[in-house]
């Protein structure tokens, strides 16, 4: 038994191509670095309480949030000193330098760069940024205080929400808040990438990149890449394989 175990999950068969070359991204730096690799389809969802699949049964997304955090959990109670958990759509681009940092848990950098959409003069609106913190990376050791605590709350804003659940309920959004206050601990080379970031990376230069670079606390080594951003036709497929080209050549 390694003591690190990393998990990945997503439904079959996958919406696109270039997200295997993100799993086999993932799968490759697990053996650089001899650690455990599981990849579950929709049992992740087996971790859930009837009453959370019930409640979420129409919105998968916020499901898989809290499934991942009580998959993690259980990893942990089995005997794992370390828990990962990587989104399918998450590319390990320098494997060398994507170092699980020191410290009882950790999640991702969100840097996402995108236009003003508060313009209405039919102009493209500025760029603008928005530093967040994201769960596309959660990893945790058995020395943690945390993740007990964010499934707990987790549940219970699930169970108090009345309405539709926001997007992000209880993923990017409540670990944004919480981290404003209690500063978590960030591993900074775990970002994301907008689909402005994306073409200008695919361009070689340009405003959004640099703007992404200048506000990015450390240099970026894996990323998630967004299946949403190919959902909503803001980045073509094509252009995802070319991106990973790109990004695996740095």
């Amino acid at each position: 038994m390694y003591d690190t175990l990393v998990i990945q999950s997503h439904c079959s068969p996958l919406p696109y191509p270039w997200v295997e070359r993100c799993l086999d991204s993932v799968q490759g730096w697990c053996v650089l670095n001899q650690y455990e690799y599981h990849f579950i389809g929709d049992e992740l969802f087996d971790y859930l309480p009837d009453i959370f699949l019930d409640l979420l049964e129409n919105q998968r997304v916020i499901a898989s949030d809290l499934a991942r955090l009580v998959a993690l959990q259980d990893a942990l109670s089995r005997g794992y000193k370390t828990v990962v958990w990587l989104d399918a759509d998450f590319l390990i681009f320098n494997p060398e330098k994507f170092i699980l940092p020191d410290l009882p848990y950790a999640m991702g950098r969100e840097v996402w760069v995108q236009r003003d959409k508060s313009i209405k003069s039919g102009k493209p609106g500025k760029l603008k940024f928005y530093k967040k913190i994201h769960n596309a990376l959660l990893m945790f050791c058995d020395s943690n205080s945390f993740l007990d605590f964010y499934i707990e709350t987790a549940e219970r804003l699930l169970s108090l929400n009345k309405g539709t659940v926001p997007s992000q309920f209880i993923g990017p959004k409540l670990l944004t808040a919480l981290h404003n206050i209690a500063i978590f601990p960030v591993m900074e080379t775990a970002g994301m990438l907008s689909p402005l970031v994306i073409k200008d990376i695919l361009q070689g230069n340009g405003a959004a990149l640099d703007l992404f670079i200048e506000n990015s606390p450390q240099p970026v080594t894996g990323a998630n890449l967004c299946i949403s951003s190919c959902e909503r036709q803001e980045v073509s497929a094509k252009e995802m394989d070319q991106l990973i080209d790109v990004l695996l050549d740095i």
